[in-house]
């Protein structure tokens, strides 16, 4: 909403010396959100005048017309001589009243006039075009003014191009505000003076002698005034300073009885519209549209209309959208002048239409028929239904006063009767919500300050004005007590969570797995949780893949991507790949990205979500039927990467990402949870059959759980995807890692004492899992054992076909004393054996001597 600040101060006597920013910062304290003060003609300098041009000498030697006039402009050039001026513009004439610049004057743009010879002549000034005096520019040419203006008059002030105003953006809360009524009244309440309230006219009571109307739904539509004007005047234009008000206030001037009615609704609030009577056919009637019929709006198109739109409508038919827009078939006529006789034709008779409709109903067109109107806009947010007799009294005064109308005596008022309503509040409550002490007498002052009627002591009864539909409860009441005594005003505090709250177990988790994935070379990457059945099949899912199973939205942000993930890897190889296409690569040349994030697994078990109710809080069966409701949300934990993982230089070779550094992320990820991981070979969509492992961690009862898988993505994955070659990926389920966790992570122990190293080559089959050998080899040791490592795999002639070498590196240690060598050794053997017994396996060296 546009407020210029001349208007303003009709109804607010404002201090003299008060600017714009001044005003704008009163409402930003009041809670308005003023986003610009835009300055008019704060760019023009010098002498600018009303002209009246005396006569027009045709240059005819030049490619385009061009025209030497003689404008008399009064004493203000000092002389009381006519100016000579050159101009391009063919659309005044001799008589005409124009806007010239005097020589040393300066248009908006830092424009410069002074006189100078062109096309032949001496051109003393310039006569003005809307556009070169920061008017809108409608392209006709110069600025031609009305004839009461006299020579030499100020066209500053005649044209009102000094002047600022305030680009209010109003919330939905504050429809109240699209009006100059309601900004008026905000500003009035900050500054602390009377309102001089626009809408408190002498309205004649109704009659039966006016318009006939009928309300087929008064549901919809709850208030309607109609009112008659005969006797216009066709050819009367709107005055210079109606259309100059619509112009501040960002509407285009089309005519006077279209300008009147768009003059009112930003005054009063209230939308208008006008109807030529010499088009209506019967009465007005107020209905529902019958499903398929059609209207042509406004805009010329013509629209299938829908069972629940609401429309005005006479005997012929629907004639307008209620509340949205007007139809073009009772459209108020543009005037029209006979070249040869010289009569005006155009609308003369007007039938004034006031009325107020449900929000809801007209927010439903407006979005059905796609059509937002400066009529829809405000219905929408909330119209004061008192001021429809105001605004169609109103209406026609100015339709008198500018038109040469006449007013009929018929008066037509629809109203549904209901009463006010009012809001039961304690005294107490604003201070309570703001943490404020709030007397009683600043409470009660507040809410009658917004137009509230307050009765009561400790309880307050306390009755909305009919301007603030947004009022409905006590919250609302005190956000308006609040706002008016000064956010500013409120204390700032930290709160003070009682003891031995803070984060959940879940939480920290969540935190040290992505501390230690950042600091393992991991960017973050946060993505939607949204898929379509193309991301899975890009995969290479089966069709009785369990993760094509998902949660279907019903209104979905996007169609291509309707349903819930099941998996976090879609969204990460996306972005994966729009990194990599734009060249984002890491420092090390390489891409690798995490995200933790819940995925949803329907269960087929899931009830049916009930609707609950808005005016209390549900109960706690209520809130357990949503939940049963909602599919399995396990956390999951993925990584993705590809490129170099280590760059080559003066230290040595580089090495590219592969298989082995996915599963070394699932470690990670494993050990910020504080749980063992056992890894195995595996065949898993989307990883190569022959590069895929297992993740398996070991449950409370013992038996283990595979909770994820790592490894190099298939490669009809990467070409399908778009990915780089050789792209690497891990999905582990972070829930099921954190139940085999058992809870807080323990700091390490560090031992005064020395470790004993000792490195075993085993042979076994290629068929045996490094992990089994692993665990025979810990089992075997016993408590002296710190740690096992697998450190070189080995497969080649000299060991046989079908076998391999594992190199694992033991370290063992006492925590009080020095181990001999005796004692490591002798774990070693321990753990060889257990491994010898359980695996098969046969110490590398052994192995070769036996064959000998």
């Amino acid at each position: 909403m546009r407020a210029p600040l001349s208007w303003l101060r009709e109804y607010v006597e404002l201090p003299a010396g008060e600017t714009g920013r001044d005003v704008a910062a009163k409402l930003i304290e009041a809670g308005l959100e003023v986003e610009t003060v835009d300055r008019l003609g704060a760019g023009i300098q010098g002498p600018l005048v009303v002209g009246k041009v005396l006569a027009i000498e045709e240059l005819t030697e030049f490619k385009k017309p061009i025209r030497y006039c003689q404008v008399d402009v009064g004493d203000a050039n000092g002389t009381g001589e006519p100016q000579n001026i050159v101009c391009g513009a063919t659309n005044f004439r001799v008589g005409d009243k124009v806007v010239v610049v005097l020589p040393g004057a300066v248009l908006p743009g830092g424009f410069a006039i002074s006189a100078r010879k062109t096309y032949g002549k001496v051109s003393e000034g310039m006569i003005c075009s809307g556009g070169e005096l920061g008017l809108p520019d409608d392209g006709t040419g110069i600025l031609v003014l009305p004839p009461e203006y006299e020579p030499g008059a100020d066209a500053v002030e005649v044209l009102e191009l000094v002047d600022e105003v305030l680009d209010i953006a109003v919330t939905p809360d504050r429809g109240y505000c699209l009006s100059m009524r309601g900004i008026a009244r905000e500003t009035a309440t900050a500054y602390g003076l009377q309102l001089r309230d626009p809408a408190l006219l002498d309205v004649p009571t109704p009659n039966a002698e006016g318009y006939q109307v009928e309300v087929a739904d008064p549901r919809g539509c709850d208030r309607f005034a109609a009112r008659t004007v005969t006797g216009l005047r066709p050819e009367a234009a709107s005055p210079l300073w109606l259309r100059r008000r619509l112009q501040k206030s960002g509407m285009r001037p089309v005519s006077l009885p279209v300008d009147i009615t768009n003059y009112v609704m930003l005054e009063l609030g209230s939308p208008l519209h006008a109807y030529d009577r010499s088009r209506l056919e019967g009465p007005i009637t107020v209905r529902r549209a019958a499903a398929g019929e059609l209207l042509t709006t406004l805009d010329g198109t013509k629209r299938k209309l829908d069972a629940d739109d609401l429309v005005i409508a006479d005997e012929t038919g629907p004639i307008g959208l209620a509340g949205v827009m007007g139809g073009i078939d009772s459209e108020v006529a543009d005037p029209e002048q006979d070249e040869q006789s010289g009569e005006w034709r155009g609308t003369t008779e007007v039938v004034v239409e006031a009325a107020h409709f449900d929000p809801v109903t007209v927010a439903r067109t407006s979005r059905r028929h796609r059509i937002s109107s400066e009529a829809s806009r405000r219905f929408e947010r909330g119209v004061d239904p008192e001021a429809a007799a105001a605004a169609a009294q109103r209406t026609v005064d100015l339709l008198v006063l500018l038109g040469g109308g006449t007013a009929e005596a018929g008066v037509t008022y629809f109203v549904t009767p209901h009463g006010p309503h009012t809001i039961k509040i304690p005294a107490s409550h604003p201070g309570r919500v703001a943490g404020v002490d709030y007397p009683r007498e600043a409470v009660v002052r507040r809410l009658q300050q917004v137009g509230c009627d307050v009765y009561g002591q400790d309880e307050l009864t306390v009755t909305v004005p009919s301007w603030r539909s947004d009022l409905t409860d006590p919250n609302d009441l005190a956000e308006e007590v609040i706002r008016l005594e000064g956010y500013a005003n409120l204390p700032s505090t930290l709160p003070r969570p009682p003891a031995g709250r803070g984060l959940t177990e879940r939480q920290r988790l969540h935190r040290r797995v992505g501390r230690a994935l950042a600091g393992a070379g991991y960017v973050e990457a946060l993505n939607y949780p949204f898929v379509g059945a193309d991301s899975f099949d890009q995969l290479g899912l089966a069709e009785d893949d369990p993760r094509r199973r998902t949660v279907t939205l019903v209104n979905p942000l996007s169609d291509e991507e309707p349903a819930m993930r099941t998996t976090l890897l879609p969204g990460l190889l996306a972005a994966l790949r729009r990194n990599d296409g734009r060249g984002s690569q890491g420092s090390q040349g390489s891409l690798a990205l995490f995200e933790t994030g819940l995925v949803f697994l329907p269960t087929g078990e899931e009830t049916r979500a009930e609707r609950l109710r808005v005016d209390a809080r549900p109960s706690e069966e209520e809130i357990a039927s949503l939940g049963a409701a909602l599919p399995r949300q396990p956390r999951h934990a993925a990584v993705v990467l590809a490129g170099p993982r280590e760059q080559p230089g003066w230290w040595g070779e580089g090495r590219a990402a592969g298989w082995a550094d996915a599963v070394e992320a699932a470690r990670t990820v494993a050990h910020a949870a504080g749980a063992e991981l056992t890894v195995r070979a595996a065949q898993f969509a989307p990883w190569h059959p022959g590069r895929c492992a297992a993740l398996y961690v070991r449950g409370a009862d013992g038996e283990e759980q595979l909770v994820g898988h790592a490894g190099e993505l298939h490669p009809r994955v990467v070409k399908a995807l778009g990915l780089p070659q050789r792209t690497c990926a891990m999905e582990i389920d972070l829930d099921a890692v954190e139940s085999a966790g058992g809870g807080v992570v323990p700091a390490p122990s560090v031992s005064g004492f020395p470790v004993a190293t000792r490195d075993v080559a085993l042979v076994v089959d290629e068929s045996v899992p490094a992990a089994r050998v692993e665990a025979a080899l810990r089992e075997g040791a016993g408590e002296l054992l710190e740690s096992v490592r697998l450190f070189d795999v080995f497969a080649g002639e000299q060991l046989g076909s079908g076998r391999k070498s594992l190199a694992y590196a033991l370290r063992f240690r006492a925590a009080d004393r020095t181990l001999t060598a005796e004692e490591a050794s002798s774990a070693r053997d321990a753990a060889v054996a257990s491994a010898a017994e359980r695996t098969g396996a046969v110490l590398r060296g052994a192995e070769a001597a036996a064959g000998a």
